[in-house]
């Protein structure tokens, strides 16, 4: 039996029962799945969004979320965890990311899903260009994902 990676940065669209079936796939000890996808909004910091470009490090990006995955599964009482997350030119409404984490039971999931985010918003090496009538930005980072970051007890500089 082959077993799905953990980690997968793509240009492809994804979908999630597909994920998740495969996260799932023979453990009968899973008793509760939390999940969470992100979308590519047309809007962001009062302006029009009309695309947004990621790029990335191959081979660093998949490294930095396999290491998030690993602290994932120090800290909570999780049986499995998948990222996947799409690079390129995206449109408003594509989905962008997924994370999700199956556990025994329902808590673990949600905390595991909510810390591997939090980590994903501020250490991963991803660059985000958004298109908008005033031309190409790059998005900064932010404040707000820093202090999310930082109720699980991490005090990292954002990446």
């Amino acid at each position: 039996m082959t077993v799905a990676p953990r980690v997968r940065i793509q240009t492809e669209d994804f979908d999630l029962s597909t994920e998740v079936a495969l996260l799932r796939a023979g453990n009968a000890g899973v008793g509760a799945v939390c999940a969470f996808i992100g979308t590519v909004r047309d809007h962001s910091d009062g302006a029009a969004v009309a695309a947004m470009e990621l790029e990335h490090y191959p081979g660093m990006t998949e490294s930095s979320i396999e290491a998030m995955i690993d602290e994932a599964h120090r800290r909570f009482d999780i049986l499995g965890a998948r990222v996947v997350h799409r690079v390129g030119p995206l449109q408003p409404t594509d989905q962008i990311m997924m994370v999700a984490v199956v556990s025994a039971h329902r808590g673990q999931s949600f905390e595991a899903c909510e810390f591997l985010m939090d980590y994903l918003k501020t250490q991963a090496p991803f660059w985000k260009k958004e298109s908008t009538p005033d031309g190409a930005r790059w998005v900064d980072a932010r404040v707000s994902d820093d202090r999310a970051l930082s109720r699980w007890g991490l005090d990292l500089p954002n990446a």
